[in-house]
């Protein structure tokens, strides 16, 4: 195995799940129903916040190509996240920590880090669709390119996550602990969007 084909592998073992989150109802679970601009932004913030922390924080204590890789990927989210304050113009406080966050901070192994990463980028590849179609049909398109512009860094982490998986699995038995650990972030991810959605009293499978 190599990084695409493990990289295809989660997007398939993972099919259902990424679908789901990449629905509309996905930003009604992460603002708990409230879909106002200022919502959505705040949750927004709370995500990029939360991500940069765990970047910031695997970064110093890996070492070399992985740090690197981290340390930039962790530049990236406060980049994100200071942007998103811009457009909210508001003080923030960062909301509850996203269950994802949560799991990957349990990872200790480099390898098993680097597939959560990789996990974490596919399914934050759903939510800035979602967050940017919501702010199309809220005609401001301005902020709808900004998070278009966020979505598009992501393709750059995804490069990071594969080349480093690359050069990090020697054996079968890495790819299979990156690709649980890829998984594992999708499903802590889905798992709190159905945990929202049903305390709501909706249903998380989509109605189409």
């Amino acid at each position: 195995m190599d990084a695409t084909e493990l990289l295809e592998a989660v997007r398939e073992d993972s099919r259902t799940e990424l679908s789901r989150l990449g629905s509309s109802k996905a930003l009604y679970a992460d603002t708990m129903g409230e879909l106002e601009v200022e919502t959505v932004l705040r949750s927004a913030a709370t995500a990029e916040h939360a991500a940069a922390e765990t970047y910031a924080a695997w970064a110093e204590t890996e070492s070399g190509d992985v740090a690197d890789a981290f340390r930039a990927t962790a530049e990236e989210e406060r980049n994100h996240y200071d942007t998103v304050l811009d457009q909210l113009g508001a003080d923030h406080e960062p909301g509850e920590l996203p269950a994802i966050q949560t799991y990957l901070r349990d990872l200790e192994d480099t390898v098993e880090r680097v597939g959560g990463f990789l996990g974490r980028t596919l399914a934050a590849e759903k939510s800035k669709e979602q967050v940017t179609g919501f702010f199309v049909g809220q005609a401001k398109p301005r902020v709808a390119s900004t998070f278009r512009g966020m979505g598009g860094d992501l393709d750059a982490q995804l490069e990071r996550a594969t080349a480093l998986l690359d050069a990090l699995c020697d054996s079968d038995a890495d790819w299979e602990r990156a690709r649980e650990a890829a998984n594992g972030a999708i499903t802590a991810a889905y798992e709190e969007y159905v945990e929202r959605l049903e305390g709501m009293g909706v249903n998380p499978k989509p109605v189409c």
